[in-house]
């Protein structure tokens, strides 16, 4: 079943957190972090299961803009220089629903490979 729509995305430039409300009355709050380093672009995953790259040093990645792509998504633009994800309003929901879970399951990946989120 598709989401329902976002009725307001806001990029909070401070906190670099974009907020999102959909029309079910559901509200998600999602780190520019989270969003980098799950980002949909194949650079990030990969061309299919098993190819996801380990996104390090990230924590202090900034969103830099936020542009509409047609009525279904956003892409975002992010001060590394990473800019090819799109966002769509599914992926959206999804991540906001199953934002916990999948911290958790990033934070675990980076200690096994003994990586860090600091910048190098």
């Amino acid at each position: 079943m598709p989401a329902p729509n976002p009725l307001e995305i806001k990029l909070h430039q401070k906190s670099q957190l974009v907020e999102i409300s959909y029309a079910d009355g559901k509200a998600f709050r999602l780190p520019s972090e989270f969003l980098r380093v799950y980002s949909p672009s194949a650079e990030v995953r990969g061309h299919g299961p098993g190819q996801e790259v380990l996104q390090i040093g990230k924590k202090n990645v900034q969103i830099v803009a936020v542009e509409p792509v047609g009525h279904y998504a956003v892409q975002l633009r992010f001060s590394d220089g990473h800019d090819t994800g799109i966002y769509s309003w599914d992926l959206l929901y999804d991540y906001g629903e199953r934002q916990q879970v999948m911290w958790q399951q990033y934070l675990k990946r980076l200690a096994d490979a003994g990586a860090s989120r600091e910048d190098k």
